[in-house]
Formats: C-alpha cells, sequence, structure tokens
C-alpha cells in the first residue's frame, strides 16, 4: 500500500478517522480509494452526494507529497492504522486515527503502558506524588505516556527521564514544532527512549480544538489513566473520561479538602469514575501485575489456609484448579451460592490477602 496515498487518505476534506476506514476497508486499500471511480464511493456506507463533492483528491495528493518530503528530512516514522506498529490499544477505540506520525524508538504494543495526566499548574505535592510514582514503577518495565504539557504532564516525562524509564509524548500539533517551547530540550531527550507521536501533519498549529483530540491518544493507548493532580475543568478530567468511555482503568491520587488542583481527583473517586490510589502497588495490583521479584522461580504447590470457612475453602479450590482468573458469574455457578453470600466471601478472602481482584470482575489466587 502506498505510503503516499496512506498520507493523503488523512487530506481528504470531510473524512474523519471512521470514514477513512469505512473507505479502506470497502476498497482495500488506500490506493484503491484514490483509484475508484466517484460512483463506487457513493456506495460506501456513510457517504453521500454531498462528501463526495467536496473530495479533492488532487489537493489531497499534493499535500501528501509535500508531507512526505518532512518525513524523509526529519526521519518520521508513519504508521497506518493496518500496521502491525500501529498500538493495538488504540486501534480498539472507535474513533483512533487513521495514521499517527511517530519520532523516536518507543514500543507502542508494549506489555504494560500507563498515562499520567494532570494539572498544568503543578504543585510541589503533585510534582513530589509523580516523582514516587515513577520511581516504584520502575521495576515493572512500564512504558509512560503523557501529553507533554506544562506542569504533572513534563513532571512524569523528567522523571522518566531521570529513572532511565521510556516514555512518549503525545503532541496536540505536528512534529515541526514543540508546544510550550519549554519543553525543548525534555522532548529532545525522550527521543532517546521513547519518543514523540502525534496524528497531525507539519504545518498544524496547536489550535484550542486539538488538544482534547489528543487526550484520546493518550487515553486510548494505555491500560489505565493516572490522575496525579486536577482541578474541576481541564483536559486531565476529559482525558479520565476518555479512558472511562473505552472502558480502561482510571486512578486518582486524593488531595486535601479545598485544594483547587485536587477537587477533581476527589470529585472522579467521589463519583466512582476513578479508583483511589496511594502507591505503585495499588496500581499494579488492580491491573494484575506481578510483582517484580515474581521472576524468581514459583511453586504451583499453594499454602492450604486453614482459618477459611467451608464456603470460602470451595471458592479457593475453584481458583487453585484454574491458571487464568475466574470470573464471578463462572464462581457463582461453580459454587452454586447465592450472589450475597459469594460477594461476602469473595471480600473476605481478599482482605485476608488470599485472593485479588482483577479488571472485568475477575478472580484469582494470590500465588
Amino acid at each position: 500500500m502506498s505510503q503516499l496515498h496512506k498520507v493523503a487518505l488523512t487530506f481528504v476534506k470531510n473524512i474523519g478517522p471512521t470514514l477513512a476506514k469505512s473507505l479502506v476497508s470497502y476498497f482495500g486499500s488506500a490506493e484503491a480509494v484514490f483509484n475508484a471511480p466517484r460512483a463506487k464511493w457513493m456506495k460506501v456506507p456513510g457517504i453521500g452526494e454531498k462528501t463526495v463533492a467536496l473530495m479533492d483528491m488532487g489537493t489531497a495528493l499534493s499535500k501528501a507529497e509535500e508531507e512526505l518530503k518532512f518525513i524523509e528530512k526529519y526521519n518520521i516514522d508513519v504508521i497506518f492504522y493496518t500496521d502491525s506498529k500501529y498500538p493495538k490499544r488504540l486501534k480498539s477505540c472507535n474513533d483512533s486515527p487513521v495514521l499517527l506520525y511517530a519520532k523516536g524508538n518507543a514500543d507502542f504494543n508494549a506489555q504494560r503502558i500507563i498515562n499520567i495526566v494532570g494539572t498544568r499548574n503543578a504543585t510541589d505535592y503533585g510534582k513530589h506524588l509523580c516523582r514516587q510514582l515513577v520511581e516504584e514503577l520502575q521495576p515493572y518495565n512500564v512504558l509512560i505516556v503523557s501529553g507533554l504539557a506544562l506542569g504533572i504532564d513534563v513532571a512524569a516525562h523528567k522523571e522518566c527521564l531521570k529513572a532511565n524509564m521510556p516514555t512518549v509524548g503525545v503532541l496536540a500539533h505536528g512534529l515541526d514544532r514543540i508546544y510550550p517551547s519549554q519543553n525543548r530540550a525534555t522532548a529532545e531527550k525522550m527521543l532517546e527512549n521513547g519518543g514523540l507521536l502525534t496524528e497531525y501533519p507539519s504545518g498544524t498549529i496547536p489550535d484550542r480544538e486539538n488538544f482534547p483530540q489528543r487526550n484520546r491518544i493518550v487515553a486510548g493507548i494505555a491500560d489505565a489513566t493516572i490522575v496525579i493532580e486536577a482541578s474541576i475543568k481541564g483536559g486531565a478530567l476529559i482525558t479520565a473520561e476518555i479512558a472511562n468511555s473505552y472502558n480502561r482503568d482510571v486512578f486518582a491520587f486524593p488531595g486535601r479538602i479545598g485544594d483547587d488542583y485536587s477537587e477533581g481527583c476527589n470529585f472522579l473517586i467521589r463519583n466512582n469514575k476513578a479508583a483511589l490510589l496511594t502507591s505503585a502497588a495499588d496500581l499494579a495490583y488492580n491491573l494484575g501485575w506481578e510483582r517484580p521479584d515474581s521472576s524468581k522461580p514459583v511453586t504451583e504447590q499453594l499454602f492450604l489456609p486453614i482459618d477459611l470457612s467451608t464456603e470460602e475453602r470451595l471458592i479457593f479450590d475453584i481458583l487453585q484448579e484454574q491458571k487464568a482468573p475466574v470470573a464471578i458469574d463462572d464462581l457463582t455457578l461453580k459454587t452454586n451460592m447465592p450472589t450475597s453470600l459469594l460477594a461476602m466471601s469473595l471480600l473476605n478472602m481478599e482482605m485476608q490477602g488470599f485472593i485479588r481482584s482483577l479488571p472485568g470482575k475477575t478472580y484469582s489466587l494470590v500465588r
């Protein structure tokens, strides 16, 4: 598939990511889209006469030719949504970009990816939490994503650089600039371990409407969103809302009552839009990550707790037989317990440290 046509597809007027993917799916490739007669475009679901009338394919190809010169000059990686390099987590989001521009050496399909977001007006409390979280995450081999904005974003990137951890900045503009400019030095260092990512071609300025669009990439590319400090209004809460819409985990550090830049975090926790976070251990536990020392050989023989009730012993035996986490619905069927009794037993076992609850209301033994 021609790279020129992949890039040109993003320059076609009135064609957003969803419609662009429909066109490629219908015709088989980006190149085939450009070679198809207009009558065939009309058969694609979602495309009408008005859309076809505004499609200026010649202009789109001309712009793409110019963009390719920029791409080659600055060694930029072009990642189309059908490429293996395209972030798989992001691809599962229905409004994901059809094409991404990247610089650096980041693996966008790393085993563990989280994003850290927060206010541009970070306090000492927020910066301290950021430093502590990144340091604690270092043994887990995590790629950390943020938006390279002032405040919490750039603090997260800088802490990653100090800890020699990969970090990616998602931009709301083209790769021909860095905004804000005072983050340029940090951005350049990030290219050595991580990099920069954007859906916008060169020449795109950081317009206000680009930032919420950028936030969907930040939310979609990661397993979880971490909000460190945020006011009630701002990009961090937008990112958290988008992450929730993608059915991704959201976590927030609590703050003092009355602090403007903790109000957003407390709002998320209070309204069950984010789980309360106090350390990296909380995050690892909730995401089902193995402890850093778990590379040591683990024997399959588990100790048999003697202080479990009959119901809890039954649950223990079922979980011990299964290598994969078991959903609560399956446990209901296997144990034949009333839901209330099962829920109480699971909570008691979790509080005692015998089992852990995982995303999707699944459970496994703590081995």
